[in-house]
């Protein structure tokens, strides 16, 4: 006798109740004990705690409104005792540390109350208990805002907006950037400077990301770095050399710019630090007043200094080996100029550790028409090594100080990127190709060793393959910078959520599966081959804190700035609204479809079934459509095919059916447990008599070597419901949980619309330089000696200034107002010039006009005298 001719009650594990009271530790303080033999409520087994406590019924959570539910005789309950604290949704915070912490032990635990003993036996366990938890978590309590989860506080230099700039961060991961993005790239080594010809220069080597990348545009700030002619750049792809400057060049903090006086050596200061070799020294000097004599003329004539560079040899522990070597000589160095005068020099010395000094060798003048300082401005040790950064791409910049570049720009380099990766194309990979596809970004992350480092025959490439094409023809991409430390799953399940989709492993494979609209079920499930009695149906109600509309934040990639996009569904209120980070969509219109089907999910997505199965329960994927007819829900009727005429294309039911209304339809299980039709069928001369319109796919099986096709019957639509699996959990060696969210074509028909427009900036801008326009100078009617001046209001002034000039030149103020009118005098007659600026936060621009090419008097009032004359006797303006 096999376990299936069992009944039930012989092959069911008695239930227990585990109440933990350590959830850090769940072995330890506990009890464990056998359920009541009378059916109780949940809520009557929980332990009397004023602590939060939460509830996991057969490895669910299970929120507290559901406790008053019964629970069964292989019902295993755990209440895990948790500590105070969690302001924001505690429910969310309690579940997602009980599955964090506890679902591994639960696992463990349920095996060894099932008898489970073989470590195949346990492990499936276990994974059953924990695959759907965090989704279920979810659908329960709503889910994370962000998937962005960050181990340290450090921020991050690309979606920080305070932490914005070039940053060297110690001990925190070499980004990995996927698709198209702007980085701020973090210091691969120490920046130094150097003087050549007078000039200043600045090197800086930075690392842009791990793998390899197309560098689209660098930038300083949002400006090209071509408009900095000044400016030198060289990208380094992974195992590269670096030509543009040495990198490996460390500065002494100590030499700050210390005045050297005559025969006093400054230092001695060490230039490297223990447990390095530098092979050559850097020496910066500078005459801060330049070097001249100014004499009685005002001419300037040449002075001289002259100084010396030594090092010495020290050990690890700073003790001197061997004595002093002259690196320079006495140089000598002489000039008749005020402007500041900068060397740097490099000297080569063998292979060691070195402290430096420098001596200034003649006296200095203390004449107040002279400049004779040295300064020491800088020390630098180029390291021996042969620096090799591995499987990075970097950024060398070499930028000479001049006006364009200020020293808080040289610290806002930035880089439009695009990641470059391997592509599979069916049987091998290709070179690394510039892509933003999401589907080998998760390859990578597989594949990678900064990843989770399969094999390919672990991961399911032919399935990435073709949800390339599918999110290749929607145009969703991933762009995203991940420089914070994660685990691979986390990185996994970002990516993948910019495509709709979630990683699962099954069979020891890495599967990726999209929620997107699927049509025929994969398996059906009727009375026959569910458990009886363990179908379960939960709805999530609606409340007045249900939200009714999505606000979706993305990065924008045109702004490179954080935007939002409202997404709400028809007939939607918009009264209570929830944002969701969406971590790598840079695109609005990915951003909006992705938010209206979160929208369509809460609003269609409602209803959970969960019900037990035998062990074709297993075979099950997540994310499965599958149909389920049962009575209780009144999801079609069930039935079993007794006899089948062929020619006639006539089934026999085992059961009368409920041929009231119409049109009827039937599904057919095949032997594999796929699901047959549905086919249009007439009722027969009995009520159990089906007469189907088209020949089914498989004969139907009526015999008794197997289990006879299963039959879903009902009018319309209604022969069952379609349902997406969300959790497959082993409850014995031959029995499986399933549970299900039933499906809505609804949630995939949502975001065939018109993507909102970014909303313009309602509120007026208050311009910091405020402009005046309209300026124009009319003559009092009066008396034509009074100028009437007006102008348009500047948006953003205080006031305005007013000053008059005869030439354009000199200008005296006539006046302030806040109005926008002003009346003085015209001090120079028809030569008076105006002029009118509006002060805000900072002056504006001066708007001017000429007095007398508007005022009254240019026009004679007399018809018979000439606006203009011959005569140049005559003036051209008459009063």
């Amino acid at each position: 006798m096999s376990a299936r001719d069992l009944p039930v009650e012989a092959i069911s594990v008695p239930g227990t109740v585990v109440v933990c009271c350590n959830p850090c530790q769940p072995w330890r303080d506990r009890t464990v004990r056998p359920l009541p033999r009378k059916r109780v409520r949940v809520c009557t087994l929980a332990p009397r705690t004023r602590q939060p406590v939460v509830c996991l019924l057969n490895g669910r959570p299970l929120p507290p409104h559901a406790w008053r539910r019964r629970v069964a005789r292989n019902d295993h309950v755990a209440f895990i005792v948790l500590p105070h604290g969690g302001k924001s949704n505690p429910l969310q915070l309690i579940a997602t540390i009980a599955i964090a912490i506890y679902a591994p032990q639960l696992g463990a635990a349920l095996a060894s109350e099932m008898s489970i003993t073989s470590a195949v036996g346990v492990a499936l366990v276990k994974a059953g208990v924990s695959l759907g938890l965090s989704m279920i978590a979810n659908a329960l309590f709503g889910g994370a805002g962000s998937l962005r989860t960050r181990d340290t506080p450090a921020p991050s230099p690309t979606y920080s907006v305070q932490a914005q700039g070039n940053q060297a961060r110690i001990g925190q991961p070499i980004p990995v950037i996927y698709g198209r993005h702007l980085v701020y790239p973090d210091f691969a080594a120490q920046p130094y400077i150097e003087y050549s010809g007078g000039e200043q220069y600045l090197y800086q080597l930075f690392t842009i990301g791990q793998g390899y990348y197309d560098i689209e545009q660098v930038r300083i700030a949002d400006t090209p770095v071509s408009s900095f002619a000044e400016i030198e750049t060289e990208v380094v792809a992974p195992g590269g050399t670096l030509t543009l400057f040495p990198a490996d060049v460390v500065t002494a903090d100590e030499v700050s710019g210390q005045e050297a006086t005559t025969g006093v050596a400054l230092g001695p200061f060490v230039a490297n630090s223990a447990g390095s070799s530098a092979n050559y020294i850097g020496v910066d000097l500078v005459m801060p007043r330049g070097l001249y004599f100014a004499n009685a003329d005002g001419e300037l004539e040449t002075m001289t200094i002259v100084w010396r560079v030594e090092a010495q040899k020290i050990d690890d522990l700073g003790a001197p080996v061997g004595g002093w070597i002259d690196l320079s000589g006495s140089v000598s160095y002489a000039a008749a100029t005020t402007t500041p005068v900068r060397l740097s020099y490099k000297y080569s010395v063998a292979a060691g550790r070195y402290q430096v000094r420098v001596t200034r060798l003649n006296a200095k003048s203390d004449d107040l028409r002279v400049g004779h300082e040295l300064v020491w401005g800088g020390l630098r040790a180029y390291l021996r090594s042969v620096r090799n950064y591995g499987g990075v791409t970097l950024l060398a910049v070499k930028a000479r100080a001049s006006n364009n570049l200020s020293g808080n720009a040289a610290r806002r380099i930035n880089a439009i990127v695009q990641r470059k990766l391997p592509v599979w194309d069916g049987t091998t990979w290709s070179a690394p190709v510039a892509t933003r596809s999401i589907a080998w970004a998760l390859a990578d992350i597989a594949r990678a060793q900064y990843g989770a480092r399969l094999t390919d025959s672990r991961i399911d490439l032919a399935g990435l393959r073709a949800l390339d094409a599918v999110w290749s023809a929607r145009g969703d991409t991933c762009d995203i910078v991940v420089d914070d430390a994660q685990t691979v799953w986390d990185a996994l399940a970002t990516v993948a959520r910019c495509g709709r989709a979630m990683p699962f492993v099954q069979g020891g494979v890495l599967r990726v599966v999209r929620d997107q609209a699927q049509t025929l079920p994969t398996a059906m499930f009727t009375m026959r081959n569910i458990v009886r009695g363990s179908l379960s149906l939960d709805y999530a109600m609606a409340s007045d804190e249900t939200p009714d509309a999505v606000d979706v934040a993305y990065f924008d990639a045109t702004t490179w700035t954080e935007r939002i996009v409202r997404c709400a569904l028809p007939g939607s209120t918009q009264s209570t609204v929830r944002t969701v980070q969406l971590p790598g969509v840079t695109n609005r219109s990915q951003a909006w479809r992705e938010g209206m089907f979160m929208a369509a999910c809460n609003r269609y997505r409602r209803r959970t079934v969960t019900f037990q199965t035998e062990m074709e329960g297993l075979v099950l994927s997540l994310g499965d459509l599958i149909a389920v007819q049962h009575d209780m829900p009144q999801w079609g009727a069930f039935s079993e095919v007794v006899a089948w005429d062929a020619a006639t294309l006539t089934a026999t039911l085992a059961q009368d059916m409920d041929w009231s209304g119409g049109p009827h339809y039937i599904a057919l299980r095949a032997r594999d447990g796929a699901v047959l039709g549905p086919y249009a069928v007439t009722r027969g001369g009995a009520d159990n008599i089906a007469v189907l319109d088209d020949t089914p796919a498989e004969t139907p099986y009526t015999g008794t070597q197997a289990e006879r096709t299963h039959v879903a019957f009902g009018p319309g639509e209604a022969l069952y419901v379609r349902a997406i699996v969300l959790s497959v959990r082993p409850q014995s060696t031959t029995r499986a949980e399933v549970v299900a969210i039933v499906e809505s074509d609804a949630v995939h028909t949502a975001e065939t619309g018109v993507v909102p427009g970014a909303d313009a900036w309602q509120l007026p801008i208050t311009p910091t330089r405020p402009r005046v326009a309209g300026l124009i100078a009319r003559s009092d009617a009066l008396d034509v000696e009074n100028a009437v001046l007006s102008w348009a209001p500047a948006p953003g002034a205080d006031r305005y200034l007013i000053d008059v000039s005869a030439d354009g030149e000199a200008w005296t103020r006539a006046g302030e107002t806040s109005a926008t009118t002003y009346t003085c005098r015209a001090l120079y007659g028809p030569a008076t010039r105006f002029r009118v600026a509006a002060l805000g936060a900072a002056l504006g621009p001066w708007a001017e006009v000429l007095y007398g090419s508007s005022a009254a008097y240019m026009w004679d009032a007399d018809p018979d005298t000439p606006m203009w004359s011959v005569d140049d006797s005559l003036p051209m303006w008459s009063y």
